[in-house]
């Protein structure tokens, strides 16, 4: 099915996973089974390969919807989801749950929406320094051996958190929010997962919007001008031949731990941007640099 030339593919850390450089994030599908899968089918057709989705996400629906669309081509794709948020039993919300028992019957309910054997990746949805992380990382390895799953990672943009993962289990991957108005991962956790084999999967690479032509107001700690700065820049950058958000997912997908950036669609129209994105060019180093220059970069204040 796949026919896609122009998608580039890498391997997820040191995992025997190759992910297509753009992945389609899941969770803002909506209740169309049949749209969906048509969605998902003619992303697979372009080649994108890596598909995000978590129990959480829509109690459960976004992970059927999911499993309905790839039931009987599911050795075609990557299928990554997510644990840790346990929903109440009223559904007025969730509870973090990182437990091993917790995970290890969290699974099968996962394997069950998605119709499927196996999961690819399964990432721990969080996590606190405080989290009984060996509790954890039993379960995740003893699923493993179980063959329930194929590897695991987690969904973290705490450095403490992710330097105990890094040093005490055998994550594959680690997916975080990364953009030129979040280089908060610049300063200590990229080079430390790329020298320890670990891919990182960037989320909000447009920075809500902002980055793409959305309206300028503060984000993170940056004033409505410094945001509106980095627009104009990245928009200089793209020139007249390509798009804002081109260049900046391009720029996140410049440091060498990332693997892919992970894009929510939900429309045709936004899946061909994220395929535009996947055919054009990256930038260079000339290019990175000035962006890098349009504002100071951010930095985490706590969980350091």
């Amino acid at each position: 099915m796949q026919n896609s030339t122009t998608m580039t593919y890498k391997q997820l850390g040191k995992s025997d996973l190759q992910v297509s450089e753009i992945a389609f994030g899941c969770m803002s599908l909506g209740s169309d089974h049949a749209a969906n899968a048509r969605l998902l089918h003619r992303a697979v057709e372009q080649g994108i390969n890596f598909f995000d989705t978590a129990d959480l996400y829509d109690k459960g629906a976004n992970e059927e919807t999911v499993g309905k669309a790839f039931a009987g081509m599911r050795e075609q794709v990557i299928i990554a989801t997510k644990v840790g948020n346990q929903w109440r039993a009223d559904g007025s919300g969730w509870d973090w749950n990182p437990t091993k028992s917790y995970i290890l019957q969290a699974v099968d309910e996962s394997l069950k929406r998605l119709q499927t054997d196996y999961i690819d990746l399964y990432q721990l949805h969080g996590g606190t320094i405080d989290d009984p992380i060996d509790d954890t990382i039993e379960a995740f390895e003893l699923l493993k051996k179980q063959g329930k799953i194929r590897h695991y990672g987690i969904s973290s943009i705490r450095p403490n958190v992710i330097r105990e993962y890094v040093s005490r289990s055998g994550i594959a991957s680690v997916m975080l929010q990364y953009s030129l108005l979040d280089r908060r991962p610049e300063e200590s956790v990229l080079d430390l997962l790329q020298e320890q084999g670990i891919g990182v999967l960037a989320r909000g690479s447009l920075a809500q919007g902002l980055l793409a032509g959305k309206p300028a107001k503060p984000y993170l700690g940056y004033t409505l001008e410094e945001v509106q700065k980095a627009a104009d820049a990245v928009q200089a950058v793209a020139g007249t031949g390509r798009k804002s958000a081109e260049v900046a997912v391009r720029y996140t997908l410049y440091h060498p731990a990332v693997s892919a950036a992970v894009l929510g669609i939900r429309t045709e129209e936004q899946l061909d941007d994220a395929l535009r994105i996947s055919k054009s060019v990256s930038l260079t180093a000339e290019e990175i640099k000035a962006l890098q220059q349009t504002l100071r970069a951010n930095r985490y204040e706590q969980h350091r």
